[in-house]
């Protein structure tokens, strides 16, 4: 007996002895992803969040360390300054119209694409010019073709819409527009950033819903038509639910990635002109003011704000895994 009791025993423990030999392997299989996520992600970022409770500057940068001196006072500026509010104004009219209207110019684009047609290889090809190209490159060409002197669009527009003057699109605040006899003031030069935000990422949508689209079963389709449903019809009631999945994790990097935007925007207007959003802000807290304390409580606040919008995502689709 004291034999067959000591064999359950002996396997018990050669089980675990397996287990904790699979689990060591693991972990030193993944243990370089960890050691990077690390150094890359988790320690600038704590070490962002400590400098934001300490009042630093770019000259004394080298004496700051983890046990100085902590304090509101960065927030308390970062919060109470105009500025600051207007720049979050901005970035929020910036992501959301950029984000709605890209995903909205993808879904049109994959629509026309989705069937057979002559050239529809190349069509494709050419949608994906905007989103592959180099930023450095598209901004110039859009500098170039928007410039109030010498640019191609103003002197279209003077031609063919007869433009008493030129349009400075890239350094003019406000502008206003006759519609109806009514003058409407707005903002060209954001408006002008949400074009060419639209214009540049779209693409990415067009690849998503494409493949969606690419998906759905044809048979679907036809029997709504055998049924007299309209095209309208038959994409409200069969493609877009088929759609609306992706479009919601489109909607969610879309808005992440845009909120984040700041090369774009840099390169296109500086930040000027009404088109500083917080990200360009942190930027200029940073080097125009040499104020590191307050551009790391800036970025501490876009870093919350971009919780809440994450969170509130998570909980809209366990409340909707939930339903289902």
């Amino acid at each position: 007996m004291s034999g067959a009791e000591r064999r359950p025993a002996g396997r018990r423990s050669g089980r675990r002895t397996l287990a904790q030999l699979e689990s060591r392997t693991g972990l030193a299989l993944i243990s370089p992803t960890l050691i990077i996520v690390l150094a890359v992600v988790v320690i600038p970022m704590a070490w962002t969040f400590i400098m934001a409770f300490q009042r630093i500057r770019l000259i004394n940068i080298r004496r700051s360390s983890v046990f100085g001196h902590y304090t509101l006072v960065n927030f308390q500026n970062v919060l109470m300054s105009r500025d600051t509010w207007d720049s979050l104004l901005t970035t929020l009219t910036y992501t959301i119209g950029g984000t709605v209207f890209s995903i909205l110019v993808g879904l049109v684009a994959a629509l026309v694409v989705r069937h057979p047609f002559r050239g529809r290889t190349l069509v494709r090809a050419a949608m994906l010019l905007p989103y592959v190209t180099p930023v450095v490159a598209v901004t110039f060409v859009w500098r170039v073709l928007l410039n109030p002197q010498f640019g191609l669009v103003n002197s279209w527009g003077a031609r063919v819409f007869g433009w008493d003057k030129a349009i400075a699109f890239l350094s003019q605040p406000h502008g206003v527009i006759s519609l109806f006899g009514l003058e409407i003031t707005v903002p060209t030069a954001l408006l002008t950033v949400i074009a060419f935000e639209v214009w540049r990422y779209f693409p990415f949508a067009f690849l998503f819903l494409l493949a969606r689209l690419q998906a759905v079963p044809g048979d679907m389709e036809e029997a709504a038509r055998v049924d007299g449903a309209t095209p309208l019809q038959s994409f409200r009631y069969i493609l877009l639910p088929q759609l609306m999945p992706v479009i919601a994790v489109l909607a969610v990097l879309r808005l992440i990635w845009t909120f984040n935007e700041f090369d774009d925007i840099f390169l296109l207007t500086g930040g000027g002109a009404g088109t500083e959003v917080a990200s360009v802000r942190v930027y200029h807290l940073l080097i125009a003011q040499r104020n590191v304390g307050a551009a790391a409580a800036q970025a501490v606040v876009l870093a919350l704000i971009l919780l809440v919008i994450v969170g509130g995502y998570l909980r809209f689709v366990n409340r909707r895994g939930e339903r289902l």
